[in-house]
């Protein structure tokens, strides 16, 4: 089977890669070898390539940033997911899509559901439901996974702004009005790996209800997330100079996006059509951690 994994170098794609090989031939371009951007560019290597199946791990996550870029933002959040869409759709090819719980509008205070209508509260999540929306109407075979404050242990992520910050600061303000489920790119491209090989795509896809959100169990606030964040690297011996982790509202900490406060999931659909029960945030952070604490402590060996 030939794959095209668009995204390969970000902190989903990476994790994604190793278990793609096995299951096929991989193309896994760069961003220099495809710019998600140049539509043209897309379509010449769908029709060089001609995969089997379309995995999107890409996309436009600087949330601020795409409040003054919202051009790029857009094509590489919506109209690089279309031209996959109906590329895949003329012949019959499942598509794999990676969004996020950006989509949503954060009200309330109960998992959203996959049937819940979009109302994204800046930019970058309106850009991604038009690319949800796309692939919806594209009539190709998909199957769209939703997930929330997804990080890794390198790359640009919470995790990863939380540990550069403790390292030289004693103190941090971090929110805690803002409730979601951290959740690791491993654990992301597990439950995809599982969903992928537990049949023909084909007829997976078809019985999924064409979106499922996967995310780790239970919910954290912002402030939590950290908190156990500098805690765990504190005990695994890391060198942080962070002492205290302060919650503050979120209009204490004013950003050029609006971020959802809630961004809880809903895993139901996981769950009932897939068999799959993701584990408890804290549980999946742990081997992150691990990592993390191994790199940290090899950078300050003499």
């Amino acid at each position: 089977m030939k794959i095209l994994l668009a995204g390969a170098h970000g902190q989903l794609g990476r994790a994604l890669v190793q278990p793609l090989k096995h299951m096929g031939e991989l193309t896994a371009p760069n961003r220099k070898t495809l710019d998600l951007s140049d539509g043209q560019a897309l379509k010449d290597a769908l029709e060089s390539i001609r995969p089997e199946l379309v995995v999107n791990a890409a996309a436009y996550t600087d949330v601020d940033r795409a409040e003054s870029e919202p051009r790029q933002a857009y094509l590489v959040n919506a109209a690089a997911p279309e031209i996959m869409a109906r590329w895949a759709a003329a012949r019959g090819v499942p598509l794999l899509h990676v969004s996020t719980d950006y989509v949503y509008s954060g009200a309330g205070d109960t998992p959203h559901k996959e049937s819940e209508v979009p109302a994204p509260l800046n930019t970058y999540g309106a850009s991604k439901a038009a690319g949800d929306e796309a692939i919806a109407q594209s009539g190709a075979p998909h199957l769209i996974l939703r997930t929330s404050w997804l990080y890794d242990a390198t790359g640009h992520n919470f995790l990863t702004a939380i540990l550069s910050a403790a390292r030289t600061r004693e103190e941090l303000r971090v929110v805690d009005d803002q409730i979601g489920a951290p959740t690791p790119a491993v654990l992301v491209a597990a439950i995809a790996m599982e969903i992928l090989q537990a049949g023909d795509p084909h007829q997976t896809f078809a019985t999924s209800g064409g979106t499922v959100h996967a995310a780790a169990t239970g919910t954290a606030s912002r402030h939590e997330f950290a908190r156990a964040i500098v805690d765990g690297l504190l005990k695994r011996g890391c060198a942080l100079e962070t002492k205290r982790v302060i919650r503050v509202p979120s209009g204490e900490m004013p950003t050029p996006a609006k971020r959802p406060l809630n961004s809880r999931l809903s895993l139901a659909r996981l769950s009932e059509r897939f068999g799959i029960d993701p584990p408890d945030w804290r549980t999946a952070l742990r081997p992150v951690l691990d990592a993390v604490a191994r790199t940290e402590k090899k950078k300050s060996a003499p």
